[in-house]
């Protein structure tokens, strides 16, 4: 059968959350958070303040960073970290409790630091965080009881001058001493160096030996015979401060020969006091720290670690100067390192031919990354400052050149008179000839050459004049020029009437131009006709914003749009007067009051009165 947290055979309870043997976790409060400050000053920054009582702790960094922990007591004592000389991972006592700190090391691990403890706490702890980079946050968590909560299984288990829900039982004395020597530091730090102490004897509280067996009470008292002191128990260490007992055994009172305790009365028995022994310091020792990361993640590179000179106190290890280490060989600090062989660049193939037969051309390769593997991966993995050319220039020397020709024009440029023929010129290279041409020379053969098809006495023909401007500013326009027929004679030029040139091919006197495009322009119909003829109608018309490719836009200015309705015929309305349209009879208005004038005989027998209603009744139709 399992024995429960109260220690009865058969039990089934278990200490919750909050250290209640038996409880339901709710005799107790979890604090969290994260501390995601951003921190701008270099140094110790506080993070958050373990109290007493605290179980459960937790503080972790939520990334891998180059920051550092540290946990310090309100007292000023340094626990981990402190006095900027960085501890290993391992466990370190304060605060009543044991705390384990961590510190990935590992190349691929993105975890960060993390200080965790079971607790609980017997004093107020800070913790700090080293701030070097950006503060990637904090995470932290314990847990502390609730008011007026008591467990008894801490009752069960505690120890002299252990916490009672956060409170000690009794006012004890500090270890002063001990933190003298952890002000000692390294001379780098610049701070002041301290020495060992000297500890008083009855210092320490009262503590039986474990292996002590209480006496059996004896049949009967004896006065001849007394307890006494005959030696003491071995120093718990061989340096740093330990502790040790003194042993009593019983012995007769006149010849001190030892017998049994039974003899003696086991009420008066002395009661053991944990003495100092070996309070001279240990040898100094050099603490190595881990290896960093590689500086390169393949070729040769660089790690670090970190080398610091302590000494074991009072089952603490402190660090201390440097010299104390001098009498050993300190180990390096820096070492070379290598990952894996990088990647490498491999020319695959041989240049390509040029790509020109002369003249200045291209060549390629094939250039690829490969791995130490064999395997073809990507260019990043190799340095690109380091990258062979795969693509350069090639001359294959001057290429042959001469002038290429087309023959003559068949028309002269003009139909009489004096004109032109014309032919094309172009200097190329001649891949097919071996001809011993080193170029094409500035000896450009002619364009043109004179022709005359004869005098121009009497003939006729249309002139035309020069184009005027665009009619637009941007957009599609037109150009006008004037187009006349004329005569030509020796040096003159005899306007005639059109039709004496109407036998010729008349040239336009009209063409469409184009400067700019405009953008986008608002476009409009023509107004629709207007609502009513008189008394105040309206017409509309439909406007849009067409870009210069005619289709729909919306990069006109809405100010500059046209307006799309607007009023028209406001005059009043005047019947006209009709001189045969007159009442034939003087009852009229009876007809009008029996609405007979929609019949015909009456609308022409009452035709001014019918008609007079008429024009009446379709005004109030239009004002509705």
């Amino acid at each position: 059968q399992n024995i429960g947290c109260d220690d009865y055979l058969g039990s089934d309870k278990v200490i919750d959350k909050c250290g209640i043997c038996g409880g339901d976790n709710t005799a107790c409060k979890v604090v969290s958070g994260v501390f995601k400050h951003t921190l701008t000053n270099l140094g110790y920054h506080k993070i958050v303040e373990i109290p007493e009582g605290a179980t459960k702790i937790n503080i972790t960094e939520m990334s891998k960073s180059n920051n550092y922990l540290a946990l310090r007591s309100r007292s000023g004592r340094s626990i981990i970290n402190g006095n900027w000389a960085i501890d290993r991972p391992g466990r370190y006592e304060g605060g009543g409790t044991m705390f384990t700190y961590k510190r990935p090391n590992e190349i691929s691990s993105t975890a960060g630091e993390s200080f965790l403890a079971d607790g609980p706490t017997n004093e107020v702890l800070d913790v700090y965080m080293i701030h070097q980079q950006p503060n990637p946050g904090i995470h932290y968590e314990y847990i502390i009881p609730g008011d007026n909560v008591i467990s008894p299984q801490l009752l069960a288990h505690r120890r002299p001058g252990e916490p009672l829900n956060g409170q000690l039982g009794m006012p004890e004395s500090t270890d002063q001493e001990d933190e003298d020597l952890h002000r000692e530091t390294d001379t780098l730090t610049g701070q002041s160096v301290g020495t060992f102490p000297v500890i008083q004897p009855g210092r320490f509280p009262s503590h039986q030996p474990e292996n002590q067996v209480p006496a059996v009470q004896p049949p009967r008292q004896n006065r001849e015979h007394n307890w006494k002191q005959i030696g003491k128990t071995e120093c718990t260490t061989t340096c740093g401060k330990g502790s040790q007992y003194p042993v009593f055994h019983c012995v007769n009172r006149i010849t001190h020969e030892e017998v049994s305790e039974s003899y003696c009365d086991s009420s008066t028995k002395p009661i053991p006091e944990e003495e100092a022994c070996n309070l001279f310091p240990c040898p100094a020792f050099w603490d190595i720290g881990e290896w960093s990361e590689c500086s390169k993640t393949c070729g040769l590179g660089m790690q670090h670690r970190q080398i610091l000179c302590r000494q074991m106190y009072a089952n603490r290890t402190l660090t201390v100067q440097q010299y104390r280490c001098h009498h050993l060989e300190k180990p390096e600090t820096t070492s070379t390192c290598q990952l894996k062989i990088c990647s490498e660049w491999q020319i695959r193939t041989e240049w390509t031919s040029c790509s020109v037969p002369c003249g200045v051309g291209q060549r390629t390769r094939d250039v690829k990354c490969v791995s130490n593997l064999g395997d073809i991966v990507d260019d990043e993995e190799c340095n690109m400052k380091l990258r062979p050319n795969d693509i350069e220039n090639c001359d294959m020397g001057p290429c042959a050149k001469s002038w290429f020709l087309t023959e003559w024009s068949d028309r002269c440029s003009a139909e009489c008179g004096d004109g032109i023929r014309t032919r094309s010129v172009v200097c190329m290279t001649n891949h097919v000839s071996s001809l011993p041409l080193e170029g094409c020379g500035n000896n450009r053969p002619s364009e043109t050459t004179p022709c005359n098809n004869g005098p121009c006495a009497g003939k006729v023909e249309w002139f035309a004049g020069g184009w005027t401007q665009c009619s637009t500013e941007c957009g599609s326009g037109t150009q006008q020029r004037e187009v006349i027929c004329v005569r030509k004679t020796e040096g003159n030029f005899d306007v005639l009437n059109p039709y004496e040139c109407s036998y010729l091919e008349k040239p336009p006197g009209q063409q469409s131009c184009y400067l700019k495009p405009c953008g986008s322009k608002w476009f409009h119909t023509e107004w629709s006709t207007c609502s009513k003829s008189c008394e105040g109608g309206f017409r509309v018309r439909e406007v849009r914003c067409l870009s210069d490719d005619m289709t729909a836009s919306t990069q006109c200015d809405p100010q500059l749009k046209p307006e799309e309705k607007e009023p028209c015929n406001t005059q009043d309305c005047v019947p006209e007067i009709d001189e045969n349209c007159k009442d034939k009879y003087y009852n009229c208005n009876v007809v009008v009051q029996a609405r007979l004038c929609v019949y015909t005989y009456y609308k022409t027998a009452c035709c001014a009165s019918c008609t007079r209603v008429a024009n009446r009744q379709s005004g109030f139709l239009g004002r509705r």
